[in-house]
């Protein structure tokens, strides 16, 4: 293990410090612990859960309805936080996260309690401070003051302590440096950042905030959190995606006779845009711990982004985009579907960010979405697939799989793993899939075929985008519009590097990097092209051609010439308009 410490290596003309490896003892201590633990927590993983994308929010915001976030001095509070808040009800347990923010370290507890009554009481019980002009809003947001002291709670233990706490560069390459195969490579990875309990559980506070926040005017109101936050794909420290519906569809009205009158929507599109702008109002002016809301409107999708300073998360809040939830549902199926997607999708997201293919703002990168459709239509077209079509899965849907979003886009596919009975024979390693994956598209023709998830295969593209995959919903669109030829063809170049050293370097070893970890420490194969040069520039600098005194003469004369030209034409127009209006009178 003191070998990982100081060591150098040159990986294909490139210098890599490995210096960069644990140095502090407690840390290489730990490192074949957390390997040992990974290999257990994944060999328990049981493949084809019957847990529903809708089973797990219903379950997680029944989880932030009973639990309140207390702001308190460190972890050490628990005992005492936890002895005044039983006399609300019982508390199931305890999440301490720290968050450094302006410099400052601040520490924070989500109390769970066993009922949702329980928590309210929490609430109600708080109060504002008195000193200070506040907006007195009511949320799940507080702090633990000063007051009489209370016993603590004897044997009080948190269930989790620092568990917001991102893995640094530094540990994640020492696990994976002393693992013992890249398959052990890929589980670690995956393991160590993927989304954890707690993060999830802060995710869905943050959704209840803003369903708390309107439940006044729309009492049947549910933030959903999608995305990577609920398909299994997310990685901590990732953004959140919320989608407000304003009212539960599946709620039952029809036995009714009696029908709220209702403002009709006349210009979908525009009141869109007005109530979410109304609604970034609300949530800037009101609620606590937000901060930096921008209200991006005009968007083909509007959304109002903001910084939740109580959680740690960047936030983008929409209402128009159902699709993007079932779309989650998909991504969820197909990583439950076989336990191998999910770590092979994480390693190859890291690859990309590492090789700057990904970037965190918007632009002409691929996307992580993107990357992912990559990952799933490599494992679909293999000689023997991993992964059904799309196709495959709505011949297997049942009446119950039917979804129509508002804008009528069909998203109805099979969600029971059961009903979907796809056999797999595919018992390729991880590590050999991806090496297959960047050899795959590093001789992918982008140039004439498209990638089509709904038949599982190649097909012509129907217009010059540099990479088209098609939307598995609206099969007219384009999810990679965005990318560039440059990126195109970078991905590609990338891919081909990245085949050549896992194959260079693919036997495990305790000096130099090797397996993932090789493809981790180097930098891009491919320097980004600069922007063409504007032929406009050429010529900011550049000096007029000398004139003779002679020739500026000349110039100056035939100036004069042409204004006085015109001053005549002038007087003679102003004459002519003076005798028009004599001759009328």
């Amino acid at each position: 293990m003191q070998k990982l410490t100081g060591l150098f290596v040159n990986l294909h003309g490139l210098s890599c410090n490995l210096s960069t490896l644990p140095r502090r003892l407690s840390v290489v201590c730990k490192t074949s612990d957390f390997v040992q633990k990974n290999r257990e927590c994944h060999s328990e993983r049981v493949p084809g859960s019957p847990q529903k994308v809708e089973d797990i929010i219903e379950k997680r915001r029944n989880e932030a309805k009973r639990s309140i976030v207390v702001q308190v001095y460190s972890e050490n509070s628990f005992p005492e936080l936890h002895s005044y808040c039983s006399q609300f009800g019982q508390i199931q347990g305890g999440h301490h996260y720290g968050i450094t923010a302006y410099g400052e370290n601040h520490n924070y507890i989500v109390v769970e309690f066993a009922e949702v009554e329980e928590a309210q009481a929490a609430i109600r019980a708080s109060g504002f401070i008195r000193e200070a002009q506040v907006i007195p809003v009511q949320s799940s947001f507080l702090y633990f003051g000063k007051g009489a002291p209370r016993k603590p709670t004897q044997g009080a233990k948190l269930t989790t302590v620092n568990g917001a706490n991102v893995a640094s560069n530094e540990e994640l390459n020492g696990w994976l440096q002393v693992a013992t195969s890249i398959d052990d490579q890929l589980k670690i990875l995956y393991n160590a950042t993927k989304l954890n309990d707690l993060g999830t559980r802060m995710r869905f506070l943050a959704a209840q905030q803003i369903e708390n926040a309107l439940s006044g005017m729309f009492p049947f109101a549910r933030a959903l959190p999608f995305g990577s936050s609920v398909n299994g794909f997310g990685k901590l420290g990732s953004d959140l995606d919320l989608i407000l519906e304003l009212d539960d569809t599946k709620r039952s009205s029809t036995a009714s006779r009696l029908i709220f009158h209702s403002k009709e929507l006349t210009d979908a599109r525009h009141q869109v845009q007005k109530c979410m702008e109304r609604i970034g109002d609300v949530v800037e002016l009101f609620l606590p711990g937000i901060s930096n809301v921008r209200r991006i409107l005009r968007a083909r999708i509007p959304i109002v982004k903001y910084k939740h300073e109580f959680l740690d998360l960047e936030v983008d809040l929409s209402m128009s985009n159902t699709s993007g939830l079932y779309m989650s549902e998909l991504l969820y199926l197909y990583g439950e579907l076989d336990e191998r997607v999910r770590p092979l999708v994480f390693a190859i997201k890291r690859w990309a960010h590492t090789v700057s293919l990904t970037n965190w703002t918007a632009g002409r990168w691929i996307t992580n979405f993107s990357l992912t459709a990559l990952v799933v239509f490599f494992l679909q077209q293999l000689k023997k697939p991993i992964l059904p079509s799309i196709n495959h899965l709505i011949v297997k849907a049942s009446p119950e799989d039917t979804r129509v979003t508002i804008d009528g886009i069909n998203c109805t596919f099979a969600r029971d793993l059961q009903r979907i009975n796809f056999k797999r024979t595919n018992e390729d390693s991880l590590g050999g899939l991806l090496l297959q994956f960047f050899e795959f598209y590093s001789d992918f023709d982008f140039a004439n075929r498209a990638i089509n998830l709904n038949e599982a295969r190649q097909t012509l593209k129907p217009d010059f985008s540099p990479m088209y995959i098609v939307n598995p919903f609206e099969i007219n669109l384009n999810v990679s519009k965005n990318v560039s030829l440059e990126e195109v063809e970078r991905f590609r170049m990338e891919s081909r590097e990245a085949a050549w050293i896992l194959e260079s370097l693919v036997e495990q070893n305790s000096v130099t990097a090797w397996g993932l970890l090789s493809l981790l420490l180097k930098g891009p194969a491919t320097v980004a092209r600069r922007p063409m040069l504007d032929v406009r520039k050429l010529f900011d600098n550049m000096e007029p051609p000398a004139v003779s005194h002679e020739e500026e003469e000349e110039e100056e004369e035939e100036e004069e010439e042409e204004v006085s030209g015109r001053n005549s034409k002038r007087r003679l127009t102003k004459a002519k308009r003076k005798t028009d209006v004599l001759e009328t009178r």
